[in-house]
């Protein structure tokens, strides 16, 4: 049973950073009846966040498919027989432009990813490039772009790189069904990188891969329990994509979507044990109902990517986002994260036009 200082504290709204959760604990938290989870992590969240508003970020692929990676659920691993074609790296100015929009449709964050195992140091002159330049539009700035060296995370700090993706995808026990082309103590080893060079970090993982809630439990727990808590952590639920390893085995299958309510507990047990983190509602999204967003903000998440598309996923979109949140009573977030803020690493950024 969870400890009764625990229960005290997420009631009371105080639920303090802890690195030290067991997985008895987090499966106690699934576990709970489900009125009585939703009410411990929206207490958490008014604790430590404006419980009304929500951060908009918006996700640029900037380099699509031909990844070496044989990550079952991507479209763009080489390996995939998804139709997406491999494409070169954008350039800047193509980029720039690009989150130059994002930041006019009320974007605080410009998300870049490239469909690589790691970047080349050939590359890394235009991803520096294009760092400073959104980074001179007053947004904040994300990469993902596969593993990363010691030096390499320093160029990007160097650069004023705000933050950086790299998902652990799921618990370390099923991480080797979903991947074999990289072990999840590398995906770590990029983590604690990127975390040594002074950049803050954004990751999360998918759920409704058809592992079982064991899995679920390990992938919280394996965030909650890192050194620091990311500050950023997205939670996505599959999107099949025929051509894909587990596209192809989940198709037709119950298996196919995870329960909504067994999203929702998942999005509220992050919430509870990394309470100041940013937990972002991402892929998958556009094809929940507005009940259950609606449910998602209720148990604590705050952050969702806008626009028609995630890499080469399809979004709910700006038009859509702006309809529920008018009907939620949501704002977009202008202030700035409560993990940086607090720590004083966060930057000096534009206010919000």
């Amino acid at each position: 049973m969870l400890k009764q200082v625990q229960h005290d504290e997420a009631r009371n709204g105080v639920a303090t950073m802890r690195t030290d959760w067991t997985r008895e604990e987090i499966a106690d938290l699934f576990d709970l009846p489900f009125g009585e989870l939703l009410f411990r992590a929206q207490t958490v969240h008014r604790a430590h966040h404006a419980p009304d508003q929500v951060q908009l970020c918006t996700l640029l692929s900037i380099k699509t498919g031909g990844c070496p990676e044989d990550c079952g659920y991507c479209s763009q691993s080489a390996s995939a027989d998804s139709g997406v074609k491999a494409t070169k790296l954008m350039d800047v100015r193509a980029v720039l432009q690009s989150a130059a929009q994002a930041k006019d449709a009320g974007s605080q964050r410009f998300c870049m990813g490239a469909a690589w195992r790691n970047p080349k140091e050939r590359d890394m002159p235009a991803i520096v490039e294009i760092v400073k330049g959104v980074r001179a539009m007053g947004m904040e700035t994300c990469m993902t772009l596969g593993m990363l060296s010691p030096d390499q995370a320093a160029q990007l700090k160097e650069a004023g790189l705000d933050y950086y993706n790299h998902n652990i995808d799921t618990s370390p026990e099923r991480y080797a069904e979903v991947i074999t082309t990289r072990t999840f103590e590398e995906r770590l080893d990029t983590l604690s990188n990127v975390r040594n060079a002074g950049i803050n970090i954004c990751s999360g993982g998918i759920v409704g891969m058809g592992e079982s809630r064991s899995d679920r439990v390990g992938f919280i727990h394996a965030l909650a329990t890192l050194e620091r808590h990311p500050e950023s952590v997205p939670v996505n639920a599959l999107v099949p994509v025929k051509g894909t390893v587990l596209g192809d085995m989940l198709a037709d299958t119950p298996l196919a979507k995870i329960d909504d309510i067994e999203f929702v507990r998942t999005v509220a047990v992050a919430r509870i044990t990394m309470p100041m983190s940013m937990v972002r509602l991402s892929a998958g999204r556009e094809s929940m109902s507005e009940a259950t967003q609606a449910l998602c903000f209720l148990a604590g998440a705050n952050s969702i990517f806008t626009g028609d598309k995630l890499l080469t996923a399809a979004n709910a979109g700006d038009d859509a986002d702006g309809a529920l949140f008018t009907k939620l009573g949501i704002t977009p977030l202008k202030g700035e994260e409560p993990m940086r803020a607090g720590c004083g690493c966060a930057p000096q950024m534009e206010a919000a036009e």
